[in-house]
């Protein structure tokens, strides 16, 4: 993770990189549509859960599980080949994401380390712990350098020392930045792009941003391509001033369009047609 300068508040220093104020007021008007419109004053848990199924759909989309909604929506079993496995991580961790709220900001590793355990529904002595030296990685739609597990121990210390220590970022940013990283360091053994979705989603609901996790950005990085999300990634893992602003405005566009899915959604219940 790179910054613009050494400041008391990093993360917020990212917030002055050119385009991202402009993100973050763009993300805080379709928020607000969403929360604003009628129907989430009488069906919000509705919207809630929809959006849930929506993101995991997406999550496990960007992770190589490219199902149908309605396909996701009706299937019970999700064991039975490597692409339902993933769809069946992607719905467990979105599910595992509200329950972790509170400890997130006490305890971010031990949050990450759950949702690893839950993804990978193994009790192999890997799961739910940071990799260790010479243990092979099985991210394979990520083809970035992979960080050594020293490197890795040291950015998840410092990583979860910016999340405890809180401070003035926007939540964008904030979850940008956590979701880039998670990226960028694949942590785990596996499953760790549906891991850094999850933490993504974790902080934008956690900052009061979302409060009832109805703006899933899954949605929106699905919607906007597997290229293209890998591409606004290569800008974050070159750690420059425009590298990191092309992240978090594409990770800005995401929300942006979970929180469009969720208004057509509201919409939908409107004419009762959903």
């Amino acid at each position: 993770m790179s910054t613009t300068g050494a400041t008391a508040d990093p993360l917020a220093a990212l917030g002055s990189l050119p385009g991202v104020a402009e993100s973050v007021e763009s993300v805080r008007k379709a928020v607000d549509r969403v929360y604003g419109h009628r129907v989430m004053r009488r069906r919000s848990n509705e919207i809630t859960s929809e959006a849930a199924l929506r993101g995991a759909r997406g999550s496990g989309a960007l992770s190589g599980a490219d199902w149908a909604l309605e396909e996701v929506r009706r299937r019970t079993d999700f064991s039975g080949d490597d692409e339902a496995r993933v769809m069946g991580a992607a719905l467990r961790l979105t599910a595992e994401a509200g329950q972790l709220l509170s400890i997130w900001r006490q305890s971010p590793m031990r949050v990450l380390a759950r949702l690893h355990l839950v993804a990978a529904a193994t009790t192999g002595d890997e799961v739910g712990r940071p990799r260790q030296a010479g243990e092979p990685v099985q991210e394979p739609l990520v083809e970035l350098p992979l960080p050594s597990a020293a490197e890795v121990s040291g950015r998840l210390e410092g990583l979860s020392e910016l999340i405890i220590a809180g401070g003035s970022a926007p939540a964008l940013v904030t979850a940008a930045v956590v979701h880039g990283e998670l990226l960028a360091l694949r942590p785990f053994v596996s499953h760790n792009g549906l891991v850094a979705r999850a933490a993504e989603r974790i902080v934008l609901v956690g900052s009061g941003l979302d409060p009832k996790s109805v703006c899933p950005a899954e949605v929106g990085h699905a919607e906007l391509g597997r290229a293209a999300y890998l591409a606004a990634l290569d800008g974050y893992v070159s750690g420059t001033p425009e590298g990191m602003a092309a992240w978090i405005t594409h990770c800005g566009r995401a929300v942006g369009l979970g929180a469009r899915e969720s208004t057509a959604v509201c919409e939908a219940l409107q004419r009762g047609a959903a």
